[in-house]
């Protein structure tokens, strides 16, 4: 049997989404408002009986001069992705994009390929032999890995992994998650390794304060952020995202956004956004000043937000990306043992693919974006 696919109003996609154990944040309807540049659009599968099995929030970005769009699902859509006919939900949906001006789409499918334990990680760093993580032997390998030759049989090429760091160009393929599901917040902390126990603990003796904070807070934030941001070499998003960020996510639900804020004797020294959805809890955007860093303020803020987290009934504590590189001389790899630092286990998700609808007008987008 067939799906029909239509757009759906923000109510029936946010109704989906309260029905599922989790959700990516960036396949919210609220997402499409922090993303003004982009028109989005929420869209619906429907069964024949006329019941909504699936969403998905596509945001469309014109190509310059001409009314054509690359349509984007980032972390999405929101279906079976393990149903054996994947066409049933995928062709209505590049049939509809294309109706829409869609010469391209890009999606990223929320289906993970691979884990490795936080000793596999370990082991891996130690290891002079070992380059890239994604050719050490996985922990464990998931149904991502069949996903990806089923998309390549139907047509969708992989989205190349970005750079040298790692990272990919859209969302990350590779992230850094604790597991809180069944677990004891005792459970969590055994799991940090001897540096954080001992940087939470020399926090706590300072007197670091990790403090809730509004969106009166947002431009202190920043102020720490764009400093993060020279120190560590990447390019700050300007203030007004994070205010319209805050505006959109939070007028969607009170709680989808938290800014947290580590202060000792009056200074304020680190400060994060978290965002949640379900079960899923997001470590977002960190900031921290090279001042006073002997009072470890960022191991206390995490440590914070993942008690937090807990305390929600999150099933997971998300670090977002991580490098893949194993290479000393990379200056991501202190973030990476940072983050396996507090229990989390390196994780590979299937990756973004593109399915392109007009072959002329995506190759020339793609030399327009490698241009920028």
């Amino acid at each position: 049997m067939s799906l029909t696919l239509r757009p759906i109003s923000r109510a029936e996609h946010l109704a989906f989404v309260a029905e599922r154990p989790s959700v990516s944040h960036l396949q919210l309807p609220s997402w499409g408002d922090v993303k003004p540049d982009w028109q989005a659009e929420s869209l619906g599968w429907f069964e024949a009986d006329g019941r909504l099995a699936g969403v998905g929030l596509v945001l469309l970005r014109p190509l310059p001069k001409v009314k054509r769009y690359l349509a984007y699902l980032p972390e999405g859509p929101v279906i079976d992705w393990h149903a054996p006919d994947l066409e049933r939900w995928l062709d209505p949906m590049l049939a509809h994009l294309k109706a829409r001006g869609a010469f391209s789409v890009k999606m990223g499918p929320p289906v993970v390929a691979r884990r490795w334990s936080p000793e596999a990680v370990k082991a891996a760093i130690a290891d002079p032999g070992a380059h890239r993580l994604r050719d050490v032997p996985a922990t464990s390998c998931e149904p991502g890995v069949d996903l990806a030759d089923r998309l390549r049989r139907m047509g969708w090429r992989q989205a190349e992994p970005g750079g040298e760091d790692g990272f990919a160009a859209g969302q990350p393929r590779y992230v850094c998650q604790v597991p809180l599901a069944g677990r004891s917040l005792e459970d969590v902390h055994r799991g940090l390794n001897q540096q954080w126990r001992r940087n939470i603990k020399k926090a706590e003796k300072a007197g670091v304060k990790i403090v809730r904070g509004g969106r009166e807070d947002l431009p202190a934030f920043y102020e720490l952020y764009t400093e993060t941001a020279a120190r560590d070499r990447f390019i700050p998003r300007p203030l007004p995202y994070f205010e319209r960020m805050w505006s959109a996510l939070t007028a969607e639900h009170p709680d989808r956004m938290r800014l947290y804020l580590a202060h000792h004797d009056g200074d304020l020294l680190a400060a994060a956004t978290m965002l949640v959805v379900g079960g899923h809890v997001w470590y977002s955007y960190g900031a921290s000043t090279s001042r006073k860093r002997e009072v470890q303020p960022s191991n206390a803020m995490q440590w914070r937000m993942m008690c937090d987290a807990h305390e929600l009934g999150a099933h997971v504590y998300d670090f977002r990306g991580i490098t893949d590189t194993l290479e000393e001389s990379d200056h991501l790899l202190g973030l990476l043992r940072f983050k396996v630092g507090a229990g989390g286990e390196a994780v590979e998700y299937v990756g973004e693919w593109d399915f392109p609808l007009n072959r002329l007008l995506h190759k020339a987008f793609d030399v327009y974006m490698s241009r920028r």
